[in-house]
């Protein structure tokens, strides 16, 4: 049985618990059931008595404080806070850099000479110490949290609203619907106005002043509204245009509904910029070659009766997935590093108040696969730069808790 005695250290049955962190009990009945089916092993810091800690602390304080500082508090760029960690995570970690599997040689270096039962005591005198806590950031460590991407495409593309409408359905004629599209041709085609491609002076002073990180996350946005056609008028004949339509189907889809990322889907877009878009390829003013030998065949009419085809049909979404938001990355991390990133696991890395540098330098690598975990793999595959940084604020912003966990004989 594990109890959990907060804010002091007590010796029970001549054992004496490393810091661990405060939970709920949902969360901490989950996770002290893997602690105690785990390898006993792990969880020998557990047992430190009282001198072993303080041998911990004389082997820290000759082997470890340079880096991560006399007390645990690291005041060094992208080193870990280690004061109040999980304590069979960090003698787990200090094995790691032992056996060479983290490939760390200053940290291979400083543990190398150490024996098992030393890393023990290391682990047991760090886990004893109260953790850091958050402290405001400044200069290059500060982390300013961002919006997320669909928040802060939303409102970088209020400045197109007045053109192509409310969530880019446009009621203007000869202004393009923005939705249906996949990003990546949205993106292409905002610097193709940025590098002059296509001409046209309005849309090109518009989307120099759009960053690219921007002109990603207006493309996701849109992509991600719900599609509707045009809501403008669709002079020609539709039905004559529909057979002039098998020849644009092999690259923009049948219906109009593309199925390749860099080719835009027509389905539901204005007709008159759809018209005005071939009338360009035909007199070379977009320059395309494949487009401009099929438009230069068709005349006024055919054009018209073309683009009223493709305005009739309806438009379907890109397959893109939304994103999560920073709220939702971070419950999924809280499953297992606990809540607000207090662990309630000795095998499981407390996440709060641990330094933003280190988290982010951390989650990148296991992004790359640089640090090899399965299941951070998993987690961290899908992040952007965004998301890494704000994790990384977040965590780095919340309060560390730390309880005790006193080992008491079973039954």
């Amino acid at each position: 049985m594990i109890k959990s005695v907060k804010n002091r250290f007590s010796l029970t049955h001549g054992f004496i618990a490393c810091v661990a962190i405060a939970g709920f009990a949902t969360s901490a009945a989950a996770q002290n059931s893997t602690v105690m089916t785990g390898n006993a092993n792990d969880l020998r810091p557990l047992y430190a008595d009282a001198g072993d800690i303080a041998e911990g602390k004389r082997l820290a304080d000759s082997s470890c404080a340079g880096c991560h500082g006399a007390n645990g508090i690291s005041a060094s760029p992208g080193v870990p806070n280690l004061a109040g960690q999980r304590p069979a995570y960090v003698y787990l970690e200090l094995r790691a850099y032992q056996s060479g599997v983290r490939g760390d040689s200053a940290m291979n270096n400083a543990v190398k000479f150490l024996n098992d039962d030393a890393l023990v005591k290391v682990a047991a005198y760090f886990s004893s110490l109260e953790p850091a806590q958050p402290r405001p950031a400044s200069g290059s460590a500060a982390v300013v949290p961002k919006p997320d991407a669909l928040q802060a495409g939303k409102s970088a593309a209020a400045v197109c609203t007045g053109c192509h409408g409310e969530s880019g359905i446009t009621k203007t004629p000869g202004m393009p619907n923005l939705v249906g599209l996949d990003p990546k041709y949205f993106v292409a085609a905002i610097n193709d106005y940025k590098n002059g491609q296509r001409k046209n002076e309005l849309m090109k002073s518009m989307a120099v002043a759009i960053s690219d990180a921007n002109a990603k996350n207006m493309a996701l946005y849109f992509a991600l509204q719900k599609p509707a056609p045009a809501k403008t008028p669709a002079p020609g004949d539709a039905a004559t245009g529909k057979a002039a339509a098998d020849a644009c189907a092999g690259c923009h889809g049948e219906q109009g509904v593309s199925g390749t990322p860099t080719t835009p889907s027509l389905a539901g877009q204005d007709a008159e910029y759809t018209a005005a878009a071939l009338r360009a390829y035909k007199d070379g003013t977009r320059n395309n070659e494949t487009m401009k030998g099929l438009a230069t065949p068709l005349d006024d009419a055919a054009i018209k009766n073309l683009a009223a085809y493709y305005a009739t049909q309806q438009p379907q979404a890109p397959k893109v997935r939304k994103p999560l938001t920073t709220q939702e990355w971070t419950e999924r991390c809280e499953r297992c590093h606990g809540l607000n990133g207090n662990s309630t696991s000795p095998r499981l890395p407390a996440l709060a108040g641990q330094r933003t540098d280190y988290l982010i330098k951390v989650l990148h690598a296991y992004r790359t696969g640089a640090r090899k975990s399965p299941e951070m793999a998993a987690m961290s595959g899908d992040l952007t730069e965004n998301d890494i940084d704000n994790l990384a604020a977040y965590f780095a912003g919340q309060r560390a808790r730390s309880v005790l966990y006193v080992v008491t004989p079973g039954k």
